[in-house]
């Protein structure tokens, strides 16, 4: 069956002498691993469309009893330049890609996760928003289209406390707003240290909670460094 759908790549890596595998997040399928044959030969333009946070439009081969689908043919959608040249837009756009990659399984759709998403990336590459706000803002509405909507007020689950995530000055009326509204009007509320210490050490403790091996991502280490 021939699959035309968009697709976010998530990661990449060579295999053989010339062909690329890729894990993709697609919006009519999930997340589907796929092989882009003889990507790395010189004349091919395929190797640069298979490169993490790309925004694709691809159709490839799928059979049900393959775990690597073979593309055929890929074109951007849209090109983020800004999102690829400025670290700390790479490192959170990284963050927001690996998060994706770590809690979805595979070909388990969820559209809207996939709008939300398209629009993260977007919001990162222009930048009109703080960045700290716009990855609480993606933190969240995965968990809560995942099924692992977070309650703010319920710190207690099971053997397990989360930080109180209010603790910060400002930061139950950034994470109400975040939780409530489109990354288009969400508000530019000003965080203190104390706010992005308790925000963050509350979502990554939430996620961890739900998401088994989420304590340690790479981008996540980076992004700490960075910020």
């Amino acid at each position: 069956m021939i699959i035309n759908t968009s697709a976010v790549v998530l990661k990449s890596f060579p295999y053989g002498e010339t062909s690329i595998i890729a894990r993709c997040y697609t919006k009519d399928h999930g997340k589907v691993s796929v092989i882009v044959k003889g990507a790395r030969r010189k004349k091919s333009p395929m190797a640069a469309y298979f490169q993490p946070m790309n925004y694709l439009d691809i159709v490839y081969y799928y059979r049900q009893i393959r775990s690597l689908q073979s593309v055929s043919k890929a074109s951007f959608v849209e090109i983020w330049s800004d999102l690829n040249q400025d670290l700390k837009k790479i490192a959170y756009g990284l963050a927001v890609i690996e998060l994706t990659e770590k809690t979805n399984t595979d070909n388990d759709p969820h559209p809207e996760l996939f709008d939300e998403l398209i629009s993260v990336l977007k919001a990162i590459n222009s930048s009109d928003l703080r960045l700290n706000l716009i990855f609480w803002y993606f933190q969240i509405k995965l968990l809560t289209i995942l099924g692992f909507k977070p309650d703010f007020h319920q710190l207690d689950h099971g053997n397990v406390k989360f930080p109180n995530p209010f603790a910060g000055p400002n930061s139950q009326n950034i994470l109400e707003d975040l939780s409530k509204n489109t990354i288009s009007s969400i508000k530019n509320i000003t965080a203190t240290s104390k706010d992005r210490k308790v925000i963050s050490e509350y979502l990554k403790s939430f996620i961890s909670y739900h998401f088994e091996g989420l304590d340690s991502l790479k981008s996540l280490s980076v992004l700490q460094q960075i910020i």
